[in-house]
């Protein structure tokens, strides 16, 4: 019987485990939000949109690289590629809207953002993933949409200018991006037999 512990082990105790870890990931998004609160201030003009995109995605990028576990791209670039993406994305997304704070303009924000992140994130993917990184922006940016309009729904009060959606939509977007930590692995398992 094989070791559970086994590095490159592909059965269902590393998914499980790898999908608990990856899951665990969507706080980082309410604490890089907190963290953006207390040192950039609410998102209301563009110096405070690149500080607390940067912010924000230091936080997602460092708990995102913990939660890959050991077939992650290196967790520095993973980390710098977050918050690059997102602190760019922000600025653009959160200007684009004027600031605003209504559902359809969390919404247009939401899926800059998330296009923004995808982006940068797959140039670090791509070299393990190939063209399947490509895909990425698209899913980010569709995700992190719907993550303003559940945040929106919930009723959260987005007229605090948060840098990111709360809770409720960090858990679904974490959800609907498990396939990363799975093409990971997968990525992995394939260079391993080779």
């Amino acid at each position: 019987m094989p070791d559970i512990q086994t590095p490159h082990r592909t059965g269902p105790a590393l998914t499980l485990r790898t999908a608990a870890a990856w899951m665990v990931t969507f706080a980082g998004f309410p604490l890089g939000s907190v963290a953006a609160g207390l040192i950039a201030g609410p998102v209301d003009g563009p110096v405070a949109a690149l500080a607390g995109g940067f912010i924000t995605g230091a936080v997602i990028g460092g708990l995102q690289a913990w939660g890959l576990g050991h077939n992650r791209p290196p967790a520095l670039q993973w980390v710098l590629a977050t918050a690059l993406g997102l602190m760019l994305g922000l600025w653009a997304g959160a200007g684009l809207v004027g600031f605003a704070t209504d559902p359809s303009s969390l919404v247009i924000q939401g899926a800059i953002c998330g296009a923004a992140v995808g982006l940068a994130q797959g140039v670090v993917l791509v070299g393990r993933l190939g063209v399947l990184a490509f895909g990425w922006p698209v899913l980010l940016s569709a995700a992190w949409a719907l993550g303003w309009t559940i945040t929106t729904a919930v009723g959260v009060e987005v007229g605090e200018q948060f840098t990111v959606f709360g809770s409720s939509g960090a858990v679904t977007v974490t959800a609907l991006t498990l396939v990363l930590p799975y093409l990971l692995n997968r990525a992995a398992s394939t260079e391993n037999r080779s």
